[in-house]
């Protein structure tokens, strides 16, 4: 009967931990980029509606805080896509690239295969 080590239990929990902990913190970065596109958009309604700036202006300074947000939030995914890179190629799982390169391996080993078999 076939058990399993005691190396691979932890390795499971800790994988099922670390996805679960990505998907929260995916969740909560769109909803704090959701509230932050909120907030922004109603301050600047409340600037206008009090005269203290043009709606031209305001709908300026949308535009502008969008654009910074949008890089930001392009700066803070390309951050955690590379800790998720580090943390997986840490636990040993291989990334796409690497499956990508062994298929090709073994399709080339195959047709030098299917070759040999032919002569």
């Amino acid at each position: 009967m076939p058990t399993k080590s005691k190396v691979e239990e932890p390795t499971d929990k800790n994988q099922s931990q670390m996805m679960e902990m990505l998907r929260r913190v995916l969740l909560a970065t769109v909803g704090a980029a959701v509230i932050a596109q909120e907030e922004i958009e109603a301050l600047v309604n409340r600037l206008v509606e009090r005269g203290e700036i043009a709606e031209k202006d305001g709908k300026k300074l949308v535009h502008e805080m969008m654009d910074k947000r949008k890089s930001k939030t392009t700066k803070v995914e390309d951050e955690i896509s590379k800790n998720i890179e580090g943390v997986l190629d840490r636990m040993n799982i291989p990334s796409k690239a690497d499956v990508e390169a062994l298929s090709q391996k073994i399709a080339g080993l195959s047709k030098k295969i299917d070759e040999l078999k032919k002569s």
